[in-house]
């Protein structure tokens, strides 16, 4: 299904700035055991950026977690999951096509 690579770090997007993180664990051990969840703060201001890391502990987890709720909408907010690195896994047309420009 070409989830065979995966690893089972997460990165998540447009959390909703109350969302703690034992709410998004609670969240996401819906579909599998969490090992971690880290969600980021801002240095300056140390509030949440809306953005952070789950560790699911099984790459089966993580592939049932982004299925599952990448694109749910949570309040007012809409989750982006997406695996950790996958942008340099996986390369599109217009990357490619980047590639041979001088």
């Amino acid at each position: 299904m070409g989830h065979y690579f995966m690893n089972a770090q997460l990165y998540v997007e447009n959390i909703a700035p109350a969302t703690t993180e034992n709410e998004l664990k609670d969240l996401f051990s819906t579909y599998g055991n969490v090992a971690e969840v880290n969600i980021i703060l801002d240095r300056t201001h140390q509030k949440p950026r809306g953005l952070g890391f789950v560790t699911m502990v099984t790459p089966e987890g993580a592939w049932a977690a982004i299925q599952a709720l990448h694109g749910k909408q949570i309040g007012e907010h809409t989750l982006t999951v997406s695996e950790t690195g996958a942008r340099k896994q996986h390369t599109g047309l217009p990357r490619q096509s980047l590639r041979g420009a001088p």
